[in-house]
């Protein structure tokens, strides 16, 4: 059914004159719709608003729990070939969500399987017990946990899973975009918290994915200072997330962070991400990311040019 799809879609641009389709694993790209791209070497991976959001996740998880990237990498060649990363209410008999796991099997109810997070959870659970699976070949590993009829079908979705791993544990600076349309003001007013509806939700989206985090730009009541004339903060849009002191290990976890923001950029409105020199923008979203300019005035360099810290602001 998805090859027809796929091939009459694609069928139906060439007879119309029509260029700009992508196919990718999972689908075809219209022209005009939304897309993230994960690249490195000669790989890019390209996945739809969806897939971006449950790619993000499996590889949040991992940062989470402080496991290795070649972990997200293995995760990701399983729901690629399991689910087509999506979190599915069916399946080969009772297999249900990313991973297609299965009740009957001990995985969990059906319930917690269509839970994301747990499923991400269990799935990391089963792989830490595999002898050297970090050494081993990605698509071995993925087999040990998953135990399908078939083991060697994850070897085929090994090159999108690394690029897209390395990039969203925040191995591969600005290696994750995404082109979307630009969200329009929604007007929300401020919560006790000092931030918009928009804005409280993508904070707790953010704790639920990487845990405990330093985050400021906000205060009951709001913030009247320290910002630039015409700052989100001042609206209640932005929140920050601090990664200090400045060193390769908090320039990584800042990364995922802002690759995270960006995966699920229409998902969350998200306007504008800035972080350690780049600057990625739902309305020049086609550009990827972009060298950002620091405010030509006073302060901490380090702050000025985002290095301690991912700026965050919604719609």
């Amino acid at each position: 059914m998805r090859r027809s799809v796929v091939a009459g879609a694609t069928l139906l641009a060439m007879s119309a004159g029509v260029v700009g389709f992508v196919v990718w694993q999972g689908g075809v790209t219209l022209p005009g719709a939304d897309y993230c791209e994960a690249s490195g070497g000669d790989t890019v991976a390209r996945l739809d608003p969806d897939q971006s959001h449950y790619a993000a996740l499996i590889t949040a998880v991992a940062v989470r729990r402080q496991l290795p990237a070649r972990a997200a990498s293995i995760a990701l060649a399983a729901a690629y070939q399991e689910s087509k990363l999506a979190n599915l209410d069916y399946g080969d008999r009772d297999s249900l969500g990313l991973f297609q796991q299965r009740p009957s099997q001990g995985w969990g109810s059906a319930r917690e399987i269509l839970d994301p997070y747990y499923a991400t959870e269990t799935f990391y659970d089963a792989l830490i017990t595999v002898d050297g699976y970090q050494s081993m070949p990605i698509y071995k590993a993925a087999q040990a946990v998953q135990r399908s009829a078939d083991g060697t079908a994850y070897r085929q979705h090994e090159a999108s899973a690394r690029v897209v791993a390395s990039a969203l544990t925040g191995y591969s600076e600005a290696g994750f975009t995404c082109r979307v349309d630009s969200p329009s003001p929604s007007g929300q007013p401020t919560r006790a918290s000092g931030l918009t509806a928009n804005a409280d939700a993508l904070l707790d989206d953010a704790r639920r994915a990487f845990g405990p985090l330093s985050v400021g730009g906000f205060e009951s009541g709001g913030v009247r200072s320290g910002h630039q004339p015409g700052s989100a903060h001042y609206e209640g849009r932005a929140v920050d997330f601090f990664f200090r002191p400045i060193d390769a290990a908090n320039n990584r976890r800042g990364w995922a962070l802002a690759h995270y923001m960006v995966a699920n950029a229409s998902r969350r409105a998200v306007r504008t991400v800035i972080f350690d020199d780049r600057i990625w923008t739902a309305a020049r979203s086609d550009e990827g990311w972009r060298h950002y300019d620091e405010p030509d005035t006073s302060g901490d360099p380090d702050v000025l040019r985002h290095l301690d810290h991912v700026h965050v602001d919604v719609a």
